[in-house]
């Protein structure tokens, strides 16, 4: 007997879906986060020692994807991927980026 739950639904339409919500976008962090931990052969509880954020908040951000921002950046930073997090995180536009390395106003 073939079983699909519907979190395994949601998260097939969420994949392919073209306008994502915050919520799919969260999830996908949570999911990217789990494969870098594990890349590193770390615990959650390691996770959680390395970049002091406590260990409930680490298993509700992987199993939910919420967490605040800022234990978001420890844990991003503790992984040491916080130069790329900030790179593509709301970078401004490239025109924007020209003036400011040329003082263009």
């Amino acid at each position: 007997m073939f079983f699909v739950s519907l979190d395994n639904i949601l998260s097939i339409m969420t994949k392919y879906s073209v306008n994502k919500v915050p919520s799919d976008i969260l999830i996908l962090i949570a999911q990217n986060v789990v494969a870098l931990r594990k890349e590193q052969a770390w615990t959650q509880q390691d996770l959680s020692e390395k970049s002091d954020v406590s260990y409930g908040s680490i298993k509700r951000f992987e199993r939910t994807g919420q967490i605040s921002f800022e234990s978001l950046l420890k844990i991003v930073e503790s992984l040491r991927r916080l130069s790329e997090f900030e790179k593509v995180l709301l970078p401004p536009k490239e025109n924007q980026r020209i003036k400011e390395l040329f003082k263009i106003y």
